[in-house]
């Protein structure tokens, strides 16, 4: 692992058939649905049994292919990159121990990717976040993964959305089915199907429109974008051009909305696997139930005891 600031990349014209090589991970908010867990804790480090939220997402990256990781970081969150370095002292304190397991653990975040840096030095939107890292992407497309959700590494998303994107170009979407009721809470999308209908089994759709958190009524589908994007570098130049929307922020779904405006492509995946959403209290806590109960060494024991909990805790009612 190389931490170090983001710095101006020099790459080719961006083309229709080159691959997305680089994650851009937004990771500057405050957090504050979780305070005072996370006045001095990233809500990113949280961990979810053995390993933080952030390491979950960067592993998503690396295991599709990408190597070079952007954190967009605010104030109070240095630590964030701390837990992708070596620590030496603990290190060898682990190996004389002989405590192998351990210390391979502990090494992997180090081993995973290159971690490079970028302040967002006041929290102005998801929008205003991904144009932070244009020195750093360059003029070739990348990946963007919100940093407080992520899916089942055996039911893998961002792969198919990297390939779909290097044969169409332009914008590609991650789509979930949500409950009418829940449209306000996302970017919502339009879509007709598209020229390539199934990609090894995921549903691919054309978009024709986005909308950002609009009622139930309003709402042009219930396919809401989940926190996954495969952009083109042209993305940044419309991000410029984007005025305040919703919360008086700078809205990621307003800026790709000007680029399909203006002809560019959008395209997404309809993803029905198993998706962590730890950006509230109840989805965290969601989260680490689910994945104590899958983990290997653990998840017996952790079920045999959430049962027996769950049928004697006071106030739950019996099934």
């Amino acid at each position: 692992m190389s931490e170090h600031a983001a710095t101006p990349a020099t790459t080719p014209t961006a083309n229709a058939d080159q691959r997305a090589v680089k994650a851009v991970i937004p990771a500057a908010g405050l957090a504050t649905r979780f305070l005072p867990a996370t006045k001095a804790v990233p809500k990113e480090l949280l961990p979810l049994v053995d390993r933080p939220v952030l390491q979950y997402i960067v592993e998503e990256a690396t295991a599709a292919g990408i190597s070079d990781v952007l954190l967009i970081t605010g104030r109070g969150k240095t630590s964030m990159v701390d837990h992708f370095d070596r620590q030496p002292y603990l290190e060898g304190r682990l190996a004389d121990k002989g405590d192998q397991e351990r210390l391979a653990a502990i090494r992997r975040p180090s081993e995973l990717a290159e971690i490079y840096t970028c302040r967002q030095h006041e929290p102005l939107g998801l929008g205003h976040a991904v144009g932070c890292a244009q020195s750093h992407v360059g003029n070739e497309p990348f990946a963007v993964l919100l940093g407080d959700e992520f899916v089942d590494e055996n039911d893998p998303l961002l792969p198919a959305m990297i390939d779909l994107q290097a044969r169409a170009g332009g914008i590609v979407l991650a789509f979930m089915e949500v409950p009418p009721a829940e449209t306000k809470r996302y970017g919502i999308a339009s879509v007709e199907p598209a020229a390539e209908s199934v990609q090894n089994g995921a549903e691919i759709v054309r978009v024709t429109g986005l909308v950002e958190k609009p009622s139930a009524e309003e709402a042009p589908s219930n396919l809401a974008v989940l926190g996954r994007y495969v952009l083109p570098p042209s993305i940044f130049e419309a991000i410029k051009r984007t005025k305040p929307g919703s919360g008086g922020e700078i809205q990621l779904t307003d800026a790709m909305a000007m680029l399909l405006a203006e002809g560019t492509p959008v395209h997404g995946i309809v993803y029905r696997g198993t998706r962590y959403d730890t950006g509230a209290p109840l989805g965290y806590l969601q989260a680490v139930v689910q994945i104590a109960c899958q983990r290997e060494g653990l998840g017996d024991e952790f079920r045999a005891w959430l049962k027996e909990f769950v049928a004697d805790a006071p106030g739950v009612p019996s099934t």
